[in-house]
This record gives structure tokens, C-alpha cells and sequence, in this order.
């Protein structure tokens, strides 16, 4: 059964045409499984770039590691979802890739769970982010490692 919202708004549409695309690679160094909090970092490419209106995308080159939005202001929401995360993809598994190491197959899974590339809105030259959350890199992989990241705003500087 389909219901019908209480209240819906909407901001009066803007239109630019997007002209400007400026590109950076941001390398981080993890310290092994876990979470690294990436929006500090994009909010001053968006800064540097003088973005005003349009996009950023982001997109790791690897395949055992990921990218998420997330909420960041209770870091046991980080824990669970590593929790989840190693549920669903178990290093005891039984996995026949294990050329890397026991923690290579899964790390393969939770990248395909989770995201290799996102798009941020920005507007008024600022990551149109939600109040609670913050772009994260996610570690699959137990020991530390060195992580590319592209990225790239596409629209309107001033």
C-alpha cells in the first residue's frame, strides 16, 4: 500500500552552466582495517578549486578498499558497520582467493557492498553533506595501505 506524504518542499530551482572541471588525486595512508574520515580533505579541495555550484565525485583505485557517506557523530555506528560488514563477508569463509592473505577475498566483498566512486552535490560553494555526515574512506584490509583517490568538481568557480 502506497501513502502519500504529509508535506512536501521544494527550493526554487538555480541553473548554471557548468564550464570548469579541476582534478586532484588525494593519497591516504590507512593503518589497517577501519574508517578514515575523508571530509575535512574534500571540503578544502572544494575550497581550493573556488567551487561555487556543481559536483564533486570521488573515486578510489583499488579494489579492497571503499567509500562511504556516513553519520559521524556516534563512532559506534562505525563499529557496527564494520561488525556488519565482517559478517557478511567472513575471512574464515572458505574463500580459494587468498593470494594476499586470508583478508584478501573479503576485503573484495565489502568494496562490491559498498561504493568505489561518489557524487557530492555543492552548492553556494559548499558540500551540500546532511548535518550528521562526513565521507569516509573504508580500510578492508588488516594491514596499513597507501589509497588513491580522484577527485574532480565539475561546475561553476568564482
Amino acid at each position: 500500500m502506497m501513502t502519500s506524504p504529509k508535506s512536501l518542499s521544494r527550493s526554487s530551482s538555480s541553473t548554471v552552466s557548468a564550464t570548469t572541471i579541476v582534478s586532484s588525486l588525494l593519497t591516504v595512508q590507512t593503518s589497517g582495517r577501519g574508517f578514515t574520515d575523508l571530509t575535512a580533505e574534500i571540503a578544502k579541495f572544494v575550497k581550493d578549486a573556488r567551487a561555487k555550484e556543481g559536483a564533486v565525485t570521488l573515486f578510489i583505485r583499488h579494489t579492497s578498499a571503499s567509500l562511504t557517506i556516513q553519520e559521524n557523530a556516534d563512532p559506534t555506528v562505525l563499529e557496527d558497520l564494520t561488525t556488519a560488514l565482517d559478517r557478511l563477508a567472513p575471512e574464515d569463509a572458505g574463500w580459494r582467493h587468498d593470494t594476499e592473505g586470508p583478508d584478501d577475498m573479503p576485503a573484495h566483498v565489502k568494496t562490491m557492498l559498498t561504493a568505489t566512486s561518489l557524487h557530492i552535490p555543492v552548492l553556494r560553494g559548499e558540500l551540500a553533506l546532511g548535518t550528521w555526515q562526513a565521507v569516509y574512506l573504508i580500510e578492508h584490509r588488516s594491514r596499513p595501505h597507501r589509497r588513491e583517490i580522484v577527485l574532480q568538481f565539475a561546475g561553476v568557480t568564482g
